[in-house]
């Protein structure tokens, strides 16, 4: 009751702030991810040209960088938009789309760590264990390994760079230092739909703009999805069903949902 209730005060706040999240994302995501932000209340911004991402960036309330679909301008962009960020102080999640696959992509996302204070890092285990230095073996962007065996990799991750890392699976961990957040809700059919990882990513940057706290925040954006996915997948019929299905679950999320389906403990 006690976690169902924390995570219904952000997204009230969300709903009532409609914090605006700055997203420098892949072209395969832009849309669903844009419309997840809109659903629940954010408004987004989807710009990535350097010309005015720093603009951009004085006025958004969190900044989003997804490495999905990198091009030597974007990732100048993205760093552009990051120092920007960071001058403002405000919150900065880094979604490392396939870190572990190549070179490129791997070598981005550790910049980017290096270069600014990152608030939260949100990927799959995959993604985490080649940041954190292990041998990751990603297959492109999918993960090939549980969530669980990613967690030293994330300890290690958040200790060396000062962050919150935020590994989504079956069981979704939330660590940063000794605390750790554990998301059990959601449903496999997710993993069927491209977008939803990135999509956790946009929604972590909303929860970031209305709590305090980096840890508790990136907690409830990955309780929030999981639960309208977990609702999603008892109203539809496969996965094309599920994306529109978790839009709507979304926007009609309540707080009765989360006292009935939320499964989320601290350790």
């Amino acid at each position: 009751m006690k976690n169902a209730a924390a995570v219904w005060d952000d997204v009230c706040a969300i709903r009532e702030q409609s914090p605006v999240v700055h997203n420098i994302t892949n072209f395969v995501v832009m849309t669903p991810t844009a419309n997840a932000l809109l659903a629940l209340g954010a408004s987004p911004v989807m710009s990535h040209a350097i010309e005015e991402v720093e603009e951009m960036v004085g006025i958004a309330n969190a900044l989003v960088l997804n490495i999905g679909t990198l091009s030597t301008p974007w990732i100048a962009a993205m760093h552009c938009a990051a120092q920007a960020a960071s001058r403002r102080g405000i919150p900065i999640v880094l979604d490392p789309v396939g870190a572990g696959a190549t070179k490129l992509r791997t070598e981005t996302a550790l910049d980017l760590l290096q270069a600014v204070p990152i608030t939260v890092v949100r990927g799959n285990a995959s993604e985490i264990l080649a940041l954190g230095g292990a041998a990751a073996g990603a297959r492109g962007v999918d993960s090939q390994h549980g969530s669980d065996s990613a967690l030293e990799a994330a300890r290690s991750l958040a200790a060396r760079h000062g962050c919150v890392v935020s590994i989504s699976g079956a069981t979704d961990y939330i660590v940063r230092g000794e605390r750790l957040a554990k998301v059990a809700s959601g449903h496999l059919m997710m993993t069927r739909v491209t977008g939803m990882g990135c999509s956790a990513s946009a929604l972590t940057g909303a929860f970031l703009a209305v709590n305090d706290d980096p840890l508790a925040a990136a907690a409830h954006a990955m309780a929030v999805m999981g639960v309208a996915g977990e609702i999603a997948e008892k109203e539809s019929h496969g996965p094309g069903g599920l994306q529109v299905e978790f839009l709507n679950r979304l926007y009609r999320l309540r707080r009765h949902n989360l006292i009935s389906r939320l499964r989320m403990e601290w350790a």
